[in-house]
């Protein structure tokens, strides 16, 4: 592993943007969102990283999901999001380590209220010891599969512990919560947004998914409306049909004009299938305020039209 980190390219090996899946790390709590940004920024900002055994050259998107007791870490073209590499790294070996990291943080947070500037050394110390000891086990769980420097690692252990006590607990397979799939032409604009308006309504009640027709980029418009209204979409990765693990859903709403019949071809099963054809606000002309006008007024028609067709579908649930 130390010589796989020697060879890492400094100008192409490293990560340019890390998401966050919204369907497996939840939280609204203002606070652990700035933690996980905090977090975000200390990793993009310094890194060396790389995939291991593949063709493709950097750099690199890292689009992190929790399954169970897996962290999935996925590893994407950063401008078209599209798949490169995806590993999955065990939580169990790293329990007592997050366990450690939660305990001397707190003790290092209380030590520099009260505490001498030894005894906040002596804490110090110890944190700089653990994230050492994390990042080499971190290293070797994931060598020939992901190749990093020390302190890379030390960021992205950082990063795993503050996402993972907000991981969701909900077993999808096994879970009888309604499920929506929300479906436009490149899962940049129109379907994130309505599933995030979704996941905030009824956070705990439904099961969302949002997917594009083809493979889209982030939308930097979309981050700043939904700001407006508390939601971060800067950890949002567009993704495609091909990429659903689910082929069926209670219900499935579409966006846009070629969405129904691509859910027809590729035969996604469905309680019911609705048409909200949304114009694309993508396509507006005009001076920035007339284009953030045009996402204003599609964030706010979706959220009363997901509010009001959800709550029909959830209530069933209630009872």
């Amino acid at each position: 592993m130390l010589k796989d980190a020697r060879l890492l390219d400094q100008k192409l090996d490293h990560i340019v943007a890390v998401t966050l899946d919204p369907n497996t790390i939840t939280s609204i709590d203002p606070d652990e969102v700035h933690e996980w940004r905090v977090a975000i920024y200390d990793l993009v900002v310094d890194n060396q990283f790389r995939p291991a055994r593949v063709a493709t050259a950097g750099p690199w998107a890292l689009h992190i999901s929790i399954i169970g007791n897996y962290i999935l870490l996925d590893v994407r073209h950063p401008e078209t999001y599209e798949p490169i590499a995806a590993h999955y790294l065990s939580l169990t070996p790293f329990r007592g380590l997050i366990r450690d990291y939660f305990r001397i943080r707190d003790s290092y947070f209380d030590a520099i209220k009260t505490a001498s500037t030894r005894q906040i050394e002596t804490i110090d110390m110890a944190r700089r010891g653990l994230h050492n000891e994390a990042a080499e086990l971190l290293r070797t769980r994931l060598d020939n599969k992901l190749i990093m420097d020390l302190n890379t690692a030390r960021r992205l252990f950082t990063l795993i512990c503050a996402v993972q006590p907000f991981a969701s607990r909900i077993d999808e397979r096994g879970s009888d919560l309604p499920s929506v799939l929300f479906v436009c032409s490149m899962n940049s604009v129109r379907s994130p947004i309505a599933a995030a308006l979704a996941r905030k309504m009824f956070p705990g009640r439904l099961i969302v998914r949002s997917a594009g027709v083809r493979s889209g980029k982030a939308d930097g418009f979309v981050e700043e409306v939904m700001e407006e209204i508390g939601i971060d979409m800067s950890v949002h990765t567009p993704h495609t049909m091909d990429e659903l693990v689910a082929t069926h859903f209670d219900l499935v709403i579409t966006l846009s004009t070629d969405a129904p019949d691509e859910v027809s071809r590729r035969g996604i099963e469905a309680g019911a299938i609705e048409q909200w054809p949304m114009a694309d606000p993508t396509e507006t002309e005009g001076n920035r305020e007339a284009v953030l006008s045009a996402y204003r007024t599609l964030r706010d028609t979706l959220q009363k039209k997901v509010r009001e067709r959800l709550e029909r579908l959830v209530t069933p649930a209630r009872g």
